[in-house]
């Protein structure tokens, strides 16, 4: 294990009046600000739900899965932390009050508090200071930078802060506390108002914290007249109140912060020099693209719980539409992406003509019957119309079942998740799986993580990746049926990645002379997507979209 620097430091970011204003935007972008001046950074997210991780959790109501190297169910916001930081995270890097409460109550069953009386404070809030000096241990970084997730007023936060509290009482010097806040311009007054995050204030006053930096996130760029208010309401010196005004792309927010120089004002307050000049060139470079496509692609994504609005879906599936993004910036063009409704085409078969205006379809993971028949209809479509198709995870497995259907000649083809009394199952669960469903075992069991594959030469795939083996991450319980790879492949089904040892399927694709773009990961690629450098197969995915436009 690594050493603590000497000198640590730790920014703990906190939210004001409201949620989802762009904190874990924020705190991606003071990683990628002190990463730029030369500093090593690691991104901690604290979620204060009581679900040990977010596995179980719906992501309609929630946001996004993500998954890490290591198997760990996180945030969503783990994932914007290793765009951002153009790196992977470990899984000290997350913690919720689940996982805290768990040790705690596990120490507590071996002994491990000597007979003592166990409470919230101090033995929870301690196990919480002691994950902190934990991961930046295991990091070994100059810098934790720390979301608290939620806003400061929630109860539920309390003992987080608490342990931020006690942390700058010891090492005064090492600790800062940047708030996020919104300042909202109602539109029958069409004037900003600074009272919401002057009370956010002083709930963060009242836990004996004060904020050393404010970031006023807002419609509009914060005002000079603004920023005194907050500065003698908030006791924060203008030059610390740092405006983030709504931008076209989350990209574009480190930028906005560096013109108001808060790396500057970061590398002050932590009273460490710049190692480096930083260097933005690049990511500009990228930022920019994402607003000057020379022209555009339309990618059509086909889910189950899309009538739920696009609002929902954006937090969904937001690897997917980034990994998309990334891509198609590129190749120099801005996609259009476009929900739809598998369930449409079960109603209203004949609607599945729309998507012949796509220049390329995706059916992301999920879990699940409902809309399976119409996603299976979509995919027959995109293959006899050579539409490039992506399937992802639970879109390799139908596009698998699909094939096997229609092409192999193995009716009633399906998965056990649906039926478990299908003739041909096609997709099936593993046994280790079955072991841990029969006891209900849900949470943190499915095939999760990384995982190594080894790729078939000249194929799709290999192209792509040009590499001979490879490593990506998983979240699923069902597989390809080994019992059936001989069929399918003498049917034309091509199986260009398994796992060394070839028992699992990882990539089935058709050949390029049979159709432009036909491919299905069990894997989760958009996991692995960058800004600064995009994900191998999506780029081969809108390459194949942008040539079956022309």
């Amino acid at each position: 294990m690594k050493r603590v620097r000497a000198g640590h430091k730790y920014v703990f970011v906190v939210g004001g009046v409201m949620s989802a204003v762009g904190k874990g935007i924020a705190t991606a972008s003071i990683g990628k600000l002190l990463t730029a001046r030369g500093l090593s950074v690691n991104l901690v997210k604290i979620d204060p739900y009581l679900n040990v991780d977010a596995g179980t959790m719906n992501p309609i109501e929630h946001g996004e899965v993500f998954v890490l190297d290591s198997g760990l169910e996180t945030d969503q916001d783990m994932g914007n932390y290793e765009r951002f930081l153009g790196r992977d995270l470990g899984p000290d890097d997350y913690m919720t009050s689940g996982m805290v409460y768990q040790s705690v109550i596990a120490r507590e069953r071996n002994l491990g508090y000597g007979g003592k009386c166990v409470e919230a404070i101090p033995h929870v809030r301690d196990e919480i200071v002691n994950r902190l000096k934990h991961a930046a241990k295991r990091a070994g970084s100059d810098v934790s930078v720390v979301e608290v997730g939620g806003t400061v007023g929630d109860f539920q936060n309390a003992l987080f802060i608490d342990a931020a509290r006690v942390m700058h009482l010891e090492h005064p010097s090492d600790i800062l506390f940047v708030m996020v806040s919104y300042l909202p311009v109602p539109g029958t007054i069409g004037e900003m108002k600074t009272k919401p995050t002057q009370t956010a204030v002083r709930e963060l006053n009242s836990y004996g914290v004060q904020p050393d930096i404010i970031i006023a996130r807002s419609t509009h760029t914060l005002d000079k007249k603004r920023k005194e208010k907050l500065s003698i309401s908030c006791n924060v010196q203008p030059d610390r109140i740092i405006s983030a005004p709504d931008v076209d792309s989350i990209y574009d927010v480190p930028l906005n912060f560096e013109r108001d120089k808060l790396s500057e004002l970061l590398m002050d307050l932590l009273g460490k020099k710049p190692k480096q000049t930083p260097d933005f060139s690049e990511w500009k470079h990228f930022a920019d693209h994402a607003h000057n496509g020379r022209s555009t692609v339309k990618i059509g994504i086909v889910g189950k719980y899309f009538d739920t609005g696009d609002f929902v879906l954006s937090d969904a599936y937001l690897s997917v539409i980034e990994a998309i993004k990334f891509s198609a910036y590129a190749h120099g063009v801005k996609p259009e992406i476009s929900w739809l409704n598998a369930k449409n085409y079960e109603s209203t078969p004949a609607s599945i003509a729309e998507l012949k205006e796509y220049d390329g379809i995706i059916v992301p993971g999920g879990f699940g019957e409902t809309g399976i028949e119409g996603k299976i209809a979509a995919i027959k479509y995109a293959r006899e119309h050579k539409i490039p198709y992506f399937g992802l995870c639970y879109g390799m497995q139908l596009m698998t079942i699909e094939f096997a259907r229609n092409v192999a000649g193995l009716k009633g083809a399906h998965t056990t998740e649906i039926d478990p009394n299908t003739p041909h199952p096609i997709i099936a669960i593993l046994p280790e799986q079955k072991a841990k469903l029969a006891r209900k075992a849900y949470g943190g069991t499915m095939r999760l993580g990384a995982y190594p594959c080894d790729l078939v030469q000249g194929t799709i795939a290999s192209d792509a990746y040009e590499k001979k083996a490879i490593s990506e991450r998983h979240r699923h319980r069902y597989e390809v049926n080994p019992d059936y790879i001989e069929k399918l492949e003498a049917a034309g089904l091509v199986f260009s990645g398994r796992s060394p040892d070839s028992r699992l399927m990882e990539i089935a694709e058709l050949p390029k002379n049979v159709h432009p773009f036909m491919l299905g990961t069990q894997f989760h690629p958009e996991l692995k997507a960058r800004p600064l450098s995009p994900h191998p197969l999506f780029n081969a995915f809108i390459k194949a979209a942008i040539e079956s436009k022309k």
